[in-house]
């Protein structure tokens, strides 16, 4: 991840100043909560458009949930896989649903792209732990890009919105506001990363069953 180096020294730097009375589960619940905030921040914005900050406060607030949950668990040897690793994603695609939505009833992103957007990462959420379950190998980052940067891209377009206005740009194929625009590029990029990852993996595994198969 582009962010990757720099996001666990500040893990690693909070988790050891997190009260002994915080457990996982509860940081696990900071971050749906940091969900809803964000949703509740973008539907607010349709009586005034500072609450555009609640909204990426929300999302930093996801972050810290979501992202610290994992690393106080492996930091005090408490981890507990197969829990751990059902209750964080189950409520991770939760929260990105209500995000989504908080999007899409936003004035600045039409509901059809924000939904758009939504299927580009429940898809790469399918892939994610599908290919966990076929390899065995937890990844949920590519190109350098995993779910933290893309909560930066968001923050990055609600500050622009924010201070530029949300203006129609004339496409190739119709005018479009900036804010759709950068949802429409998400969710294509994460089309793309899905098909193109989908078909690497499956090849690989051909390759290791066949060489399987044809073993003595």
């Amino acid at each position: 991840m582009i962010l990757g180096s720099l996001e666990r020294r500040a893990l690693q730097w909070l988790v050891q100043r997190l009260p002994s009375w915080v457990s996982s589960d509860l940081l696990t619940i900071v971050g749906l909560v940091g969900s809803l905030v964000t949703a509740l921040g973008y539907a607010l914005c349709i009586f005034n458009h500072n609450f555009l900050w609640l909204a990426s406060a929300g999302l930093v607030l996801n972050w810290y949930g979501d992202s610290l949950d994992g690393t106080l668990a492996r930091a005090s040897h408490k981890e507990r896989p197969r829990y751990g690793y059902f209750l964080d994603h189950s409520l991770d695609v939760l929260g990105g649903f209500f995000i989504a939505v908080g999007i899409g009833l936003s004035p600045y992103v039409r509901f059809d792209v924000a939904l758009l957007a939504l299927a580009g990462y429940l898809l790469m959420s399918v892939s994610v732990h599908v290919r966990t379950h076929s390899t065995g190998i937890f990844w949920m980052s590519y190109g350098g890009i995993g779910t933290t940067e893309i909560r930066l891209i968001i923050i990055l377009a609600n500050a622009l919105v924010y201070f530029v206005g949300n203006p129609a740009i004339q496409t190739p194929v119709a005018m479009v506001k900036v804010y759709d625009l950068i949802a429409i590029v998400v969710a294509l990029s994460l089309f793309v990363v899905f098909i193109v990852v989908t078909v690497k993996v499956a090849l690989a595994l051909r390759r290791q069953d066949d060489q399987e198969m044809a073993a003595p």
